[in-house]
């Protein structure tokens, strides 16, 4: 992915017009997923990295819905160090022009906004953010090539709502919810599962008390 990406920088120096533009939304889109995959395997130096390269490109491509996208991606990073008032800050720059970006950027937003509330210790600002999310989801028509968890994950912003709630401590609520999700996710997707699986409480205390024994 990152040879693709490197082939693409190169294209862009010398391409004009709409061809250009066309490569620096392609651009942006591949070091976003380059991010994605350091920030899976857990390395968060080269999350970081890319998610700079993610958010340099997409400001050069004055595609709003991109540069929506790559403040998502810095927040998602934050997210995961723990940093509850970078990514609220990120989030809220991303919406600071809502009515421009289409419903799947303000869904993204709003979601991970609500995981820095959660960091945060606001558990009424992640349902509020959650609802709103939420009541966009019907609105998500775009063809745009990236960013479609919303759409192709069976119950996403639950998802989304659970994990806020594990991270807030609330575990009877967070179990409950990963049940529902559980239910409806096929087991064919059996990274998501597992990954569901390993979020969920009850889980996570079981496996603690296998240790302690």
């Amino acid at each position: 992915m990152s040879a693709q990406y490197q082939l693409i920088d190169k294209l862009v120096r010398s391409a004009k017009g709409d061809t250009r533009r066309g490569l620096l939304r392609v651009g942006a889109a591949y070091a976003a997923l380059v991010g994605w995959l350091y920030q899976d395997a857990g390395d968060m130096d080269g999350a970081h990295f890319w998610r700079g390269v993610t958010q340099e490109i997409a400001m050069r491509s004055r595609d709003p819905h991109l540069i929506g996208y790559s403040l998502v991606n810095q927040a998602q990073v934050r997210t995961d160090l723990g940093d509850g008032p970078a990514v609220v800050d990120l989030c809220e720059a991303a919406l600071d022009d809502a009515n421009r970006l289409v419903p799947k950027v303000r869904i993204m937003a709003l979601q991970q906004q609500a995981h820095g509330a959660s960091l945060n210790g606001d558990r009424g600002a992640v349902d509020l953010l959650i609802d709103q999310a939420d009541g966009l989801l019907a609105l998500v028509d775009d063809d745009l090539p990236w960013g479609n968890a919303c759409r192709r994950t069976p119950g996403y912003l639950e998802v989304q709502r659970a994990t806020c709630y594990g991270r807030l401590g609330l575990g009877a609520e967070a179990v409950s919810l990963w049940e529902q999700v559980l239910d409806i996710v096929p087991e064919t997707a059996r990274r998501d599962r597992g990954v569901y699986l390993a979020r969920t409480p009850r889980r996570r205390q079981g496996r603690a008390n296998q240790t302690r024994r």
